[in-house]
């Protein structure tokens, strides 16, 4: 289940938000601001921004170029949503950072298929993040020790080796037979002994740790 921020100062446009999107199974968290939105970042970090431009304590432009300041903030999809829809305002939308911009009033579809566009693109990117490191070469000089043993049961160790080969729920579930919802609960459980919180930390541990698949997925499949 992907998880969408939303940050608007409009209760109403923020509430139909939420109940829109996760009556199409995103997972939301909402705030009033950029100083709030960028807190709630932090907490928990989503895969996907969306956000007004002109907000109290800190507008949307403020709170894009924060968020790309954080490390964990620098590839995550950002989306503006804004009533300011003139030329200038979408160029400094884009020059702030932003990865799309929305002009209201606007139809839900067209924010669902930009949400949408916008997790298949940083979906493939991260795959090809994935394909590039594990073509690296170990260094000749030095040969890092074996990885310790994951503290994981057998179950949930098949699906951390899918995981970090940046395979989705869905095909990880075809992969071992079992339900996207099955695999969402070892991940989740995964995630938790290993104090993680999302599928990129998973995959960051994974190659730090010297976990690596002894071929591609593609191959393997």
């Amino acid at each position: 289940m992907k998880k969408i921020l939303i940050v608007d100062d409009d209760i109403t446009l923020r509430s139909a938000l939420t109940r829109y999107l996760r009556e199409r199974g995103f997972q939301v968290s909402h705030a009033s601001s950029g100083t709030e939105g960028l807190a709630l970042f932090e907490q928990d970090q989503p895969d996907l921004v969306v956000s007004d431009v002109m907000m109290p304590e800190m507008d949307g432009y403020e709170f894009c170029t924060k968020l790309r300041e954080i490390r964990s903030g620098q590839l995550v999809p950002f989306i503006f949503l804004s009533g300011r829809g003139e030329l200038d305002d979408r160029i400094q939308g884009h020059s702030k950072g932003a990865d799309d911009y929305i002009v209201k009033p606007f139809h839900p579809k067209e924010l669902i298929a930009k949400i949408d566009a916008q997790l298949e693109r940083s979906r493939r990117m991260h795959a090809e993040i994935i394909r590039l490191v594990q073509q690296m070469p170990p260094p000749e000089s030095a040969q890092p020790p074996p990885p310790k043993p994951l503290p994981l049961t057998p179950a949930e160790e098949k699906v951390f080796w899918e995981v970090i080969q940046g395979f989705t729920n869905k095909q990880i579930g075809e992969h071992l037979f079992i339900s996207p919802r099955t695999v969402q609960t070892h991940l989740s459980n995964i995630l938790s002994k290993l104090s993680l919180e999302n599928r990129s930390q998973l995959i960051r541990y994974a190659f730090e740790h010297g976990y690596r698949p002894a071929s591609s997925g593609e191959s393997e499949k």
